[in-house]
């Protein structure tokens, strides 16, 4: 069998599995947040934290609840990690650096897990679970929370109120993420991922040296690295390394893992809202685009170009000989096309073009299908400025959901949209006019130019994954990437959470004969077309001095 028809059958495997999760994972999540039950350890929490879950929030103090919890939550992280040296359970390992430690705890609090460190040799037992793998949990919920609060928006009218921040925080940690974490953990341990919490042991010597290993909880931390949308790795090769991603089964079931919750949302605001056509809608859109991206990738890794080439059956610099172009070609779709990072290749040795993909697939917006929660509120920002674009074109006011699109909601969305981009040109001018940053690079030219703009473009969209090459632990690439991470993060968050309040409190329209049908295949393709016409009017000219120079060079 020839290695694409087995990516195309992989690729199969994928969607169906996911159809059949799609429809009870996502009502079950709708009924999680709609429920005002309360389960015995919830309320325990509740008591812990002093709130009171039944309290309706209006979206000012949503947003407040969001940012001290994620302010509390990086504090944390970061003392934990600069007190590693005197904590029991650290293999021996020093405390991190200053300029590390906020680099560490602004990534796995933004969801972005980028990782400036070699994991093993850095993190013991005591920070990789009762620091990292918690924030794997949290910051999870928080995209959820975030995603449901902007549903409920479209859902309520004449209220500004959008549910308990807290609520929602606890149940979609206690009743989601937890559970499905579990199961994952267990099937992982059956495909052999290792979880113990094993000390630093001598594996044998090599070259008059020695190789040593430690052991971890990697399983556990695996699961919910994937299924959060996180993807930070307990070690340094990530999804590469045989102890978290051990054969071809546990790979794709790691993707099912990531592509789960952001897929089955879809149906969740479908089902909140009260039409399940329009979660059908966005989930068309989102899987033309991951699909669509997916054959791309394919195709551009397994083009032979010369003999050596043909010999491997394609690009094999970078992937693992266990997962091949195709299970790798998948991985690094999801993962760039979500928020999760994880990696089971190194994306700079793709070919110029398909480093190009994985860019451009973060620069989307990670919209197709998204991080958790993320991905969700992306799409609908992107929603609304489709049907903005619609309702220019043919002279009415534009509505979605029975909502009025007026001044303030385009303001929102258009502020939302334009975050991230000035964050990641930004970052990248400034970068590649300093002298010093100049200097980590590996790779002159284009592929140069690349990683750094990857590397960005990977933490103000909270993705996490590395193009390889760029030497980012550095005090300039430390500090500002953190900063972007966090801006990239909660500055959209503040916009969404304003647009959410402002659909909150508008009066229902009644739908005529000229509305524009959101729930049709034919917005679905406005949809598309919006979403890549944004961005490539946006990132086209960096995307053409990196990966489009180099493709076209080679």
């Amino acid at each position: 069998m020839s290695s694409p028809i087995a990516g195309v059958l992989q690729l199969i495997a994928l969607i169906a599995a996911l159809a059949l999760a799609y429809r009870p994972l996502g009502d079950y999540m709708a009924k999680v947040y709609s429920s005002e039950k309360n389960y015995a350890p919830e309320k325990w929490i509740y008591k812990v934290i002093g709130a009171n879950p039944a309290a309706e929030m209006r979206w000012p103090a949503y947003l407040r609840g969001v940012l001290a919890f994620s302010a509390v939550s990086v504090l944390f992280l970061y003392l934990l990690q600069r007190v590693q040296g005197s904590l029991p359970g650290s293999l021996g390992l020093s405390s991190i650096d200053p300029d590390q430690a906020f680099n560490t705890a602004a990534s796995f609090v933004a969801n972005t897990n980028w990782q400036s460190y070699y994991g093993e040799q850095a993190m013991g037992h005591v920070v990789q679970t009762g620091g990292l793998a918690v924030q794997n949990f949290l910051s999870a919920a928080v995209g959820m929370a975030v995603a449901v609060a902007l549903v409920r928006g479209f859902a309520r009218s004449r209220t500004g109120e959008l549910g308990n921040f807290w609520a929602d925080l606890v149940r979609g940690t206690v009743r989601i993420l937890i559970p499905i974490s579990v199961i994952g953990a267990i099937v992982l341990v059956a495909c052999g991922a290792i979880q113990n919490f094993s000390g630093i042991h001598q594996v044998g010597q090599f070259m008059g040296g020695t190789q040593e290993w430690n052991g971890g909880a990697v399983a556990s931390q695996e699961a919910i690295k994937e299924l959060g949308t996180n993807g930070g790795g307990y070690f340094n090769a990530n999804s590469a390394h045989p102890f978290e991603n051990p054969n071809p089964l546990s790979n794709l079931f790691e993707i099912f893992l990531i592509l789960l919750i952001p897929f089955a949302l879809t149906r969740t605001f479908g089902r909140m809202v009260g039409s399940l056509k329009q979660g059908y809608a966005i989930l068309g859109a989102m899987a033309v685009i991951w699909i669509g991206f997916t054959a791309l990738m394919m195709w551009t890794e397994f083009a032979h170009r010369g003999p050596a080439f043909e010999i491997a059956g394609g690009a094999m610099e970078g992937k693992e000989t266990r997962f091949g172009i195709a299970g790798s070609s998948i991985f690094a779709v999801a993962t760039t096309l979500t928020s999760t990072g994880a990696v089971n290749s190194f994306h700079s040795s793709y070919t110029g073009f398909g480093g190009g993909i994985t860019m451009l697939g973060m620069q989307l917006g990670e919209i197709a299908p998204g991080g958790v929660g993320s991905g969700l509120y992306g799409m609908l920002i992107m929603a609304i400025i489709a049907v903005f674009i619609a309702g220019l074109m043919v002279g009415r006011t534009p509505e979605y959901l029975g909502k009025k699109i007026g001044t303030r909601q385009i303001k929102f969305a258009a502020c939302y949209i334009l975050i991230t981009p000035a964050l990641v040109l930004g970052f990248t001018a400034v970068a590649m006019a300093l002298p010093t940053p100049g200097n980590s690079m590996t790779n002159t030219g284009a592929h140069g130019f690349s990683e750094i703009l990857y590397a960005y473009t990977s933490g103000a969209n909270n993705n996490g994954s590395a193009f390889a090459g760029l030497n980012a632990d550095t005090q300039w690439f430390n500090t500002t990437i953190g900063i972007a991470m966090l801006l990239g993060r909660f500055l959209p968050i503040v916009f969404v959470l304003a647009l959410a309040g402002s659909l909150a409190e508008q009066k229902p329209v009644p739908e005529t004969a000229g509305t524009l049908r959101t729930d049709k295949p034919l917005y679905a393709g406005l949809l598309v077309g919006t979403i890549l016409i944004i961005t490539g009017l946006t990132y086209f000219p960096a995307l053409a001095l990196g990966p489009l120079a180099e493709g076209l060079a080679s």
